[in-house]
């Protein structure tokens, strides 16, 4: 688009728009999906843990319940057996009479005895203490399942007993006549006839008797709480690591053994015993605290013969159990702790990474923003030159004829004449200069490189400025031109760079002041051109932007000279290095390849 004929550059708004695009208005759409992701994956394996964790203590409460079975089996076992043996030592015989030992033996009928002579002892205790009566016995007999208890004094005749015995029982009697004295021999003969057990006790003095007589009911229910505790007892023997207490009663809820210190007794709901006295659970367990204590609470059915004889209750230590669930709590904590550790990281880097990369986006398209420009600037400087370039050299020799045919008469006017005709002379240059940085700035800058010596370059570059310097009070000094150093080079585009270098050192004295240009060997593949001046130096501020097409501290100008001299050394695959002092002096450092370190470059390299 133009104009009366010259290029209007229209500025692209959504280049604009971009680089001046927030970073709070990106949406990082990665690494939220990668969030999201890792919080399902967070949560899945908090999930699968949480269950895993179930499953162990599930495993390890099935554990300790199989090793209650076990422990409950061998009880049980070993109560059969006793129960077998007192049983055929009952039929073995008489089968009727239970005498008192004379010492402890370890057959099964001794353990019998041995149990129902404690008995024994207990009512004579009661009975010296003279707290015995009918009813105490009647109670004590209930309480031990024991059919018939009595005391009988020095003359065998009874003094205390829990229930008075049938006259049928007694072959002796007349069903209608009241039943005869009971004496031994009477008791003896009510054994054989009823197969009713009896033991009787005499004190030590032989000042009277303590009888005890199980039916069939109270014989099986001695003999099966001997068999118990003798099994229980046992069992003790050996290792029982992890049991706490075990209790075991028969359906009735009478105790037939028992070891370790009982815990309290099931309320309500705590287990289903009918279930269990019915056969119908095969076990039942529940976690409580007791004695400060983890354990497993446990309740089983007690076989007998084929038959639920009674309820079987033991307590488990859960502290083995309890310290593995512990350590896998732990290890999942620590795992669930890295795995956030690990997401909470990633997350960093690719936020950290997205928004380097997004930087770099906003880098290149301010780039590109600036190439767009300096392609519309070479094109509207193209324009301009053609388009003022003709006016400005019909100005200035319209202005050189004013000035040499039309001066005025007036000697006054004179010199007021020659001001502004100078003057507008002046502009006129300016001007020209402008467009010249326009020209060389627009041009493709296509490189030629040949092998040339950089000294001669440089004094080529002096011999033409040191005129112009001399007449600003500036002294150029040269160092190591002596030696001529051969690299390859564009050698009118590298004259152009060192030429805006040392102009620009020249633009940065006042008044007089001193530029140095040396030459120094940097290794054997670089060769190093130093330009110091002892001008005004440039701010940090400066420094970060004296390259860039589109800054200048000129009132004059374009600022275009360091841009492009930076585009060529660039090109030449070189480096440029500033150290600046205010009020001292700049110095600019171009490190250029020499030949061996340039023989990979083509002979024409364009310079971007």
């Amino acid at each position: 688009m133009s104009r009366d004929g010259i290029p209007i550059m229209i500025a692209e708004k959504k280049i604009i728009w971009r680089h001046h695009t927030s970073h709070g208005q990106r949406i990082f759409v990665p690494p939220l999906a990668i969030g999201i992701a890792c919080a399902v994956f967070i949560v899945m394996i908090l999930t699968m843990g949480i269950l895993d964790l179930k499953r162990s203590e599930k495993s390890l409460v099935s554990f300790l319940e199989n090793q209650g079975v076990a422990i409950i089996e061998v009880v049980q076992r070993l109560s059969q057996e006793n129960l077998d043996l007192i049983i055929q030592a009952g039929d073995r015989g008489d089968g009727s009479t239970f005498a008192p030992p004379r010492e402890e033996a370890l057959y099964p009928k001794t353990w019998l005895t041995t149990e129902l002579a404690e008995l024994g002892r207990e009512v004579d205790n009661i009975w010296q203490a003279d707290h015995l009566s009918d009813i105490g016995l009647k109670q004590f007999a209930a309480e031990q399942g024991l059919w018939f208890v009595a005391v009988m004094n020095q003359q065998e005749q009874v003094v205390f007993q829990n229930r008075s015995l049938p006259a049928e029982y007694f072959s002796t009697a007349d069903a209608n006549t009241r039943p005869p004295q009971i004496t031994l021999g009477l008791l003896t003969e009510l054994a054989q006839q009823k197969k009713i057990s009896y033991i009787a006790l005499k004190r030590k003095d032989g000042s009277g008797t303590v009888i005890i007589m199980l039916d069939r009911e109270g014989l099986l229910y001695w003999g099966l709480k001997v068999s118990v505790q003798k099994a229980i007892e046992k069992l003790g023997e050996g290792q029982k690591q992890g049991l706490i207490y075990m209790t075991i009663t028969n359906k009735k809820g009478m105790v037939l053994g028992k070891s370790g210190r009982q815990p309290e007794t099931w309320r309500p709901n705590d287990m289903h015993v009918y279930e269990l006295l019915a056969g119908t659970m095969k076990k039942e367990s529940r976690k409580v605290l007791y004695l400060k204590k983890n354990i497993l609470d446990m309740a089983l059915p007690l076989y007998i013969n084929g038959k639920v004889a009674g309820i079987v209750r033991i307590g488990l230590d859960k502290e083995s159990t309890d310290s593995i669930l512990k350590e896998n709590t732990t290890n999942l904590i620590i795992f669930m702790i890295i795995v956030v550790f690990i997401t909470i990281f990633s997350m960093w880097v690719l936020y950290h990474n997205q928004n380097r990369h997004l930087a770099g986006i906003v880098e290149i398209e301010r780039r590109l923003e600036k190439a767009e420009r300096l392609s519309a600037l070479g094109q509207l400087a193209a324009g301009v030159a053609h388009e003022i370039r003709n006016p400005l050299n019909a100005i200035s020799m319209a202005c050189q004829r004013l000035k040499r045919e039309y001066a005025p008469a007036d000697e006054e006017k004179g010199p007021e004449f020659q001001l502004l005709s100078g003057v507008i002379r002046d502009e006129i240059r300016r001007l020209n200069g402008i467009i010249e940085e326009f020209l060389s700035f627009s041009k493709t800058r296509r490189l030629e490189l040949r092998l040339y010596p950089v000294t001669e370059v440089l004094q080529k570059i002096v011999n033409l400025i040191n005129e112009e310097a001399k007449s600003q009070g500036i002294t150029i000094k040269t160092q190591g031109f002596e030696t001529p150093e051969i690299m390859p080079m564009d050698m009118d585009k590298l004259q152009q760079a060192f030429l805006n270098f040392v102009k620009n050192a020249m633009e940065s004295i006042t008044g007089e002041g001193e530029i140095t240009i040396a030459v120094n060997r940097k290794d054997k593949n670089y060769i190093s051109i130093s330009i110091a001046d002892t001008g005004c130096g440039i701010s940090p501020e400066e420094m970060e932007q004296i390259f860039n097409p589109e800054y200048t501290t000129k009132e004059k100008g374009l600022g275009l000279g360091l841009a492009l001299a930076h585009e060529i050394i660039r090109g030449h695959g070189g480096e440029i290095g500033i150290s600046s002092t205010s009020q001292v002096g700049t110095t600019f450092e171009i490190i250029l390849p020499t030949a061996k370190s340039a023989e990979g470059l083509n002979n024409q390299k364009t310079v971007t």
